[in-house]
C-alpha cells in the first residue's frame, strides 16, 4: 500500500471481497465455537472485525486528536449473513474515507497516528487475520491472496522476514504461528504512521 487512496480503497474492498466469500460459505457452521487465540466465539470475531473497520473510519475523519464520543458496537447476536454484511459494508465506508482522505491528513490510533495507507493497512489486517482466526473455530482453514497479504504485511510490518510466503509472515508478523528459527510472538504491534516515520526498529506492545 502507498500513497495512492483509491488504490487502497481498492485493496481493501478487494480484502473484504475474499473474507466474506469464505465467511458466507460456512454460515451453517457452528459460530458459537470458540475461538481462543481471541477468547471469543467465531461470530463475536466476525462482530470485532465490523467494530475496527467502523472505529477505522471514524478516528481517520475525526483527525490526529481522539474523538470517543460515540459508542459504537456490532452486535455479536445479530443473524450471521447480516455479520458477514457488515464487514463488506464498514470496509466500503473505511475505503471512502481513505479515498477522499489527503496523504498527509493523520487519524488517531494507539500505535500512532495513521495516514490513509495506515488505517486501509489495519482495515485489511483485522479482516485477513481475524477471518483466519473464526476460521480456526469453523474446524477449516483460510488463506488469501498472496497480494492482499503481501501489501497489508509490507506496510503495517515493514522488519517482518521475507524467506517466506507473506500469508505465513502477516500470521507470524500478528503473534499467530512460528516460524522456522522465529518464535511465536507473545507481544507485537505494528507500525501505522507513514513508513518514512519508521526509526528501523521492531516496535514491541508493551507486557
Amino acid at each position: 500500500m502507498a500513497g495512492d487512496g483509491r488504490g487502497n480503497a481498492t485493496i481493501l474492498r478487494r480484502t473484504a471481497q475474499a473474507c466474506t466469500a469464505f465467511l458466507s460459505e460456512h454460515l451453517d457452521a457452528d459460530w458459537t465455537a470458540r475461538v481462543e487465540v481471541m477468547g471469543m466465539t467465531v461470530a463475536e470475531v466476525v462482530a470485532h472485525i465490523g467494530n475496527c473497520l467502523t472505529w477505522y473510519a471514524h478516528d481517520l475523519a475525526a483527525g490526529p486528536a481522539e474523538l470517543s464520543t460515540l459508542e459504537l458496537e456490532v452486535k455479536a447476536d445479530s443473524p450471521l449473513r447480516d455479520l458477514v454484511a457488515t464487514l463488506a459494508t464498514g470496509a466500503r465506508v473505511l475505503g471512502a474515507v481513505v479515498a477522499t482522505t489527503r496523504e498527509t491528513e493523520r487519524g488517531w490510533h494507539p500505535f500512532g497516528l495513521a495516514d490513509p495507507s495506515g488505517f486501509a493497512a489495519m482495515g485489511c489486517d483485522e479482516l485477513l487475520v481475524h477471518t483466519a482466526d473464526a476460521a480456526t473455530g469453523l474446524g477449516t482453514s483460510f488463506e488469501p491472496d498472496s497480494e492482499l497479504a503481501a501489501a497489508t504485511l509490507h506496510r503495517l510490518f515493514p522488519w517482518a522476514p521475507t524467506d517466506v510466503d507473506a500469508w505465513n509472515a502477516l500470521l507470524w508478523a500478528n503473534g499467530r504461528i512460528e516460524l522456522p528459527g522465529r518464535p511465536r510472538l507473545a507481544r507485537w504491534r505494528w507500525h501505522c504512521a507513514p513508513l518514512s516515520e519508521w526509526d528501523g526498529v521492531p516496535p514491541v506492545e508493551p507486557a
